[in-house]
């Protein structure tokens, strides 16, 4: 009985990367479709809110995807049918992936509303699936990688894309900040975003990847505030500020942990 079950999760983890994928070819627009960023009216564009990050930014999907799909294959393997931190770790990522692919839908059939909830339950979900991946160490180097590796890259992401996204709506929507000016809410945000990442750079004991994601997408936030058509000297620079101090904690609490440890920096992502 458990072997099947075993068996069944093993192909809904493999099937629901390759929807996730093929999912997200669509929405890239290589398809011919209708890219992200310009569709839902462009509410999703690098200059379309103060807090949306340069173009470039998501070429971090490029990784992720290829970690979830690494996973995906790598999970399904014989070995790993029976693994207890599998049976954890599959049902979640499988979960994730499909949240990812029914945001992307939202998106291009313009249901802006719709992603914020969609997001929501995708940062939810991937929070679950970090905590599981915090729960016991990886067997080995290629678990460390597309396991745990993957989950963080994927979770520091949709932490800031999850702020960008609930923005574009409520910019979208016509909301005016209570008469607090765009500059003022962007250094908010950003704000939130950075104690998020230092959170979870608390929580994952200095764990690499969340914070290689999370930074890069701040990162973008910075460039295109401070040389894109939407300027903003405040929301730059916060971001940049952001940037520094999860890279900072994330560091520390690794070097500290590892020593504590007695073990490798480069062991955990």
């Amino acid at each position: 009985m458990n072997e099947t079950r075993d068996t069944v999760r093993q192909a809904v983890v493999l099937v629901s990367a390759i929807v996730a994928v093929v999912g997200a070819f669509i929405g890239s627009g290589a398809a011919g479709g209708t890219p992200i960023q310009d569709a839902a009216g462009g509410a999703l564009a690098a200059d379309a809110t103060p807090i949306a990050p340069g173009g470039p930014a998501f070429a971090i999907w490029t990784p992720i995807y290829a970690g979830l799909l690494a996973y995906a294959v790598w999970q399904s393997l014989p070995h790993q049918r029976a693994d207890q931190r599998q049976r954890r770790l599959g049902y979640p990522i499988a979960i994730s992936l499909i949240l990812n692919a029914a945001w992307i839908l939202s998106i291009q059939f313009g249901f802006l509303a719709a992603s914020v909830p969609i997001i929501a339950g995708l940062l939810v979900v991937l929070v679950w699936a970090f905590r599981i991946t915090l729960a016991s160490r990886p067997k080995n180097l290629v678990e460390t990688i597309v396991a745990d590796g993957t989950v963080g890259l994927y979770l520091g992401w949709v932490c800031v894309a999850t702020a960008a996204n609930i923005t574009a709506l409520l910019v979208a929507s016509g909301f005016r900040g209570f008469g607090v000016g765009a500059d003022a809410w962007a250094v908010v945000i950003v704000a939130v975003a950075g104690l998020v990442g230092v959170l979870v750079a608390i929580r994952g004991k200095g764990r690499l990847a969340p914070a290689v994601s999370l930074s890069w997408g701040l990162a973008w936030v910075a460039v295109a505030r401070l040389t894109g058509d939407l300027l903003s000297a405040p929301a730059g620079i916060a971001a940049i500020v952001a940037v520094v101090v999860v890279v900072l904690v994330t560091v520390a609490l690794r070097i500290r942990n590892s020593r504590s440890a007695g073990i490798p920096t480069v062991v955990s992502a």
